[in-house]
């Protein structure tokens, strides 16, 4: 499977080129909605990525490991994708996957549900029943720097 789509990869490019532009302005971060989601078809790792860094390789996001404890982080495309694991599988992405809920409520509602898994579907069901999204705390920045 093709990680990447040429339109996957151009709209987290631009999630990238916007928070740079930010930072170089003196803006506050902003706050992008997931583009991706990445998972392990054989376990509970979860992968939503926000933006590409111009390496081409270098993704930032929420990483869930499937050890209760998700993380917003870097990780890398090329690695995803050289995962093999049984029965001839890898990393896939989820072709379905659409979000409009940031990476921060998506960050926040996974700490407290404990996987990224859990949390989509605390925020589906949010969504379904016409409610608000769960509100972030502000924090963003500083788990980038972590």
């Amino acid at each position: 499977m093709i990680l990447l789509t040429p339109e996957l990869r151009r709209a987290l490019r631009a999630n990238d080129l916007e928070r740079v532009a930010a930072l170089e302005e003196g803006r506050r971060e902003p706050d992008p909605v997931p583009v991706a989601k990445f998972f392990n078809p054989m376990g509970g790792a979860t992968w939503l990525a926000s933006e590409l860094d111009e390496d081409g390789d270098t993704l930032f996001g929420l990483a869930d490991l499937g050890f209760g404890c998700p993380e917003l982080g870097s990780f890398s495309l090329a690695e995803l994708g050289r995962v093999r694991l049984p029965f001839g599988l890898g990393i896939e992405r989820d072709i379905a996957f659409a979000s409009d809920m940031p990476l921060s409520v998506w960050a926040d509602t996974a700490r407290r549900e404990g996987s990224i898994l859990a949390a989509e579907t605390r925020l589906l069901r949010v969504a379904r029943n016409g409610h608000a999204a769960p509100r972030f705390r502000p924090g963003l920045a500083k788990d980038r720097e972590e």
